[in-house]
């Protein structure tokens, strides 16, 4: 099923202005109402592709709004994982001390067993 588009009482106003001005001599009233018909049909198929073209626009720019933030959500996620890395090697110091402190309590524990024996 079609809608019919009602044009507005400017669109049938400014048609009729435009049929009125490119009137030839000897056209009747019936002919003028005629184009003046035709041009609101006109005017409302350009309206019509200009909303189409609005809502186009609004989809394309949303569908980059919604890009740019997924970019930018995943881009904290990099800096952590890179704060994460920096911090590796106070994890490694961290992890040797143990190790350092094992070693020299054995050397410790050799050298008083070899010097009482």
């Amino acid at each position: 099923m079609k809608n019919k588009v009602v044009p507005s009482q400017q669109s049938q106003e400014e048609a009729m202005k435009i049929a009125k001005a490119t009137q030839k001599p000897g056209q009747t009233k019936e002919q003028t109402k005629l184009v003046a018909q035709g041009i609101e049909k006109g005017i409302a198929l350009y309206k019509k592709q200009q909303k189409e073209k609005a809502r186009q626009a609004d989809k394309a720019k949303k569908k980059n709004l919604k890009a740019k933030q997924a970019q930018n959500e995943s881009q904290p996620t990099h800096q952590v994982e890179q704060s994460s890395t920096n911090d590796t090697p106070e994890r490694d110091r961290a992890a040797i001390l143990p190790w350092m402190l094992l070693v020299v309590s054995w050397i410790g524990f050799y050298v008083y067993v070899t010097q009482t024996a």
